[in-house]
């Protein structure tokens, strides 16, 4: 095996696999394939070209492009030009995206083709904004370009400019990255991820999944969101391969890819096993995928059995995190028979426990806020320090910062985690607290049910009611049907009053069911 520099700053993550593996693929997207030494140099290029615009250590950067070569490109080059990435949806909506642009400050934004271009410009160049100037990625922008001012299309950008490495201006304490989070309330946050935060992050991952430079990933997941953007980071630093497609919204092409590629890792979130346990997956040769990875939202425990029968010979890894801290808790795949409900514990080198709402520590067995503490602690809300306050506080070392998650968890005696749920997200029906993920893992463990979300709804009697909204699979399930089975495993209080059947949940770009739309949906009426 070939000896391995630890990287202390993001942007080695590429440049040290480049010294290793220059001819090795590094990246397979759109049907192109590209080894480390051409990323290096490109991102080397857009490093220059970024100097050369004015672009100067700290300063922001937003990039909003689809998953392809010139995102991934993008990022280290900013990286390498000592400045902050700010990783966006391309499709994310005019008034979040002005509002990001003016909270961070960027100076340029990488754009999709598609995008309002002139209308991005006009806003990101008025007073209220920073100056920016927009480099428009892919073909068909060059049209677009050549009739606006601030415009650069990106083959243009590049083109004169050497590839040599710039010399290095930064240190692990500065900032990598903003990445944007929305929480259930409010505008966008930006969670600051110091260059120290990312590569501690991206090495306990590494170390608990046993990533080698063999390991082939297939990634789905958009680089806006922080999980999708670790599936890349983390396969540069270990030096495997990346396969790097935009969405999942053609499973059974995903799956081919897959195959000829001899894929060993996939990421994923719930709805997107929930559609591959929907799939005949008996025509595709997936014996090479020797593990899969669920975060972003708890698997049902039916969903993970039926996952090991799936894919009998793969490793499951099913994990718990959240943008302030990355990743945080994970199942040693030996305990996921014995305890399938469980998120896990601690991810290397970090620690974890349970506090009341005074403060207090609370022994196993018990139930309360997860607290976290670790090097991958991000550094808090960019511009927002009183929500930085409220959730990084004084940890118990003197001038360190732990991060309270905000989410309510219960202990077993062994000191195993258990996701209840989010604090804003109990019901209070009847006098007594409900957790909609408990209501939720009983409605899956029904045959058919392929997707449910429960909230609460307002009722002048209870207080609250349960209501669940539920996906079916084909085949004929009614209310009556689900409400008895709930009745045989849930006690009487948290039994939905009422079942809504739907076509299909709304979710977020990462592929979370959004509740919050379900419940705007339920106020309205």
């Amino acid at each position: 095996m070939t000896t391995f520099t630890s990287p202390k700053l993001v942007q080695e993550f590429l440049e040290l696999s480049a010294e290793r593996f220059p001819e090795k693929i590094a990246l397979v997207c759109c049907e192109q394939r590209y080894t480390y030494k051409e990323l290096d140099r490109k991102a080397n290029a857009i490093a220059r070209a970024l100097r050369d615009l004015g672009i100067r250590r700290g300063d922001r950067v937003c990039i909003s492009l689809h998953n392809t070569y010139e995102a991934v490109v993008s990022i280290f080059g900013v990286l390498k030009a000592g400045a902050v990435f700010v990783p966006l949806h391309p499709t994310t909506k005019e008034g979040k995206l002005h509002y990001i642009l003016q909270d961070c400050q960027a100076k340029i934004l990488f754009a999709d083709p598609l995008a309002d271009i002139a209308n991005i410009v006009s806003a990101g160049n008025s007073s209220a904004s920073a100056p920016i100037k927009f480099v428009i990625c892919g073909p068909g922008a060059m049209a677009k370009v050549k009739q606006l001012d601030n415009c650069i299309a990106f083959e243009s950008l590049i083109s004169g400019h050497g590839d040599a490495p710039l010399e290095r201006s930064n240190i692990d304490l500065d900032l990598a990255c903003l990445i944007y989070t929305s929480g259930s309330t409010g505008e966008p946050k930006g969670v600051m991820s110091d260059h120290s935060n990312v590569v501690f992050a991206a090495a306990s991952i590494i170390s608990l999944i046993g990533n080698t430079e063999s390991d082939v990933i297939l990634s789905t997941l958009p680089l806006s969101f922080d999980y999708g953007l670790y599936q890349l980071l983390m396969a540069f630093c270990f030096g495997g391969t990346l396969v790097l497609e935009r969405s999942f919204a053609y499973p059974a092409a995903t799956l081919k890819k897959a195959e000829s590629e001899g894929v060993t890792g996939l990421p994923g979130v719930p709805t997107i096993f929930a559609m591959l346990l929907k799939m005949d997956l008996s025509s595709f040769d997936l014996s090479r995928i020797r593990y899969l990875t669920n975060t972003a939202a708890a698997l049902p425990p039916s969903h993970i059995r039926a996952l090991g029968k799936a894919f009998p010979n793969t490793t499951i890894f099913s994990m718990y995190g959240l943008t302030e801290t990355k990743r945080t808790l994970y199942l040693p795949p030996e305990d996921l028979e014995k305890k399938t409900d469980s998120v896990g514990i601690a991810i290397p080198g970090t620690e974890t426990w349970l506090e009341d709402e005074k403060g207090n520590h609370l022994p196993y067995g018990s139930q309360g806020e997860l607290v976290i503490r670790g090097r991958h602690v991000m550094r808090g809300y960019w511009n927002s320090p009183d929500i930085t306050a409220k959730r990084f506080r004084p940890g118990p070392l003197p001038n360190e910062r732990i991060c309270y998650s905000g989410d309510l968890f219960r202990t077993d005696e062994d000191g195993y985690f258990y996701f209840v749920a989010r604090q804003d997200d109990i019901i209070k029906s009847r006098g007594e607290k409900v957790a909609p993920k408990e209501v939720e893992n009983a409605i899956y463990a029904l045959p058919g049910i392929v997707e449910a979300a429960v909230i609460g709804v307002h009722d002048e009697i209870l207080g609250e009611a349960v209501k669940a909204f539920v996906v079916t699979e084909g085949k004929s399930i009614s209310e009556k049907e689900i409400l008895a089975h709930c009745r045989t495993q849930l006690e009487e209080h948290m039994i939905p009053t009422s079942i809504e059947f739907r076509d299909a949940l709304p979710k977020s770009k990462n592929g979370k069911i959004v509740k919050k739309l379900l419940i705007q949906s339920e106020q309205s009426h």
